[in-house]
């Protein structure tokens, strides 16, 4: 199990918490520092069975920047936003954990890094 982490993050470090309180085995990713590649994040998207567009943070100013918000949701657009991923981290949500079981979660909840702790 892999957990994407920026320490800053207060969903994240509530995520390691609740793993650690249920003796997880884990590795931490600092994704800001530790950058995933475009191969990386069509992995993690494949693992969540979401598109780039349902895990960039439209709300960051890089996506302001880039005016993410008007960019077009359709697989013809799809490397575009994982490129964009991957040249500004900060726009990938957080925390994700990569499951046993070869799924993933975006871990926000409680609820949500429990599922990921029963794959």
């Amino acid at each position: 199990m892999e957990i994407w982490i920026n320490p800053a993050c207060s969903k994240c470090r509530s995520a390691v918490q609740l793993l650690d309180a249920e003796g997880a085995d884990y590795t931490v990713r600092r994704y800001l520092e530790d950058v995933p590649s475009q191969d990386e994040i069509r992995g993690v998207l494949d693992r969540l069975g979401l598109e780039p567009w349902d895990i960039t943070r439209t709300q960051e100013p890089a996506a302001k920047e880039l005016g993410v918000k008007d960019w077009p949701r359709e697989a013809s657009s799809r490397e575009r936003w994982i490129k964009a991923l991957a040249e500004h981290p900060k726009l990938i949500q957080r925390p994700i954990i990569t499951a046993d079981d070869g799924t993933a979660v975006v871990g926000r909840t409680d609820e949500a890094v429990r599922d990921a702790l029963s794959r």
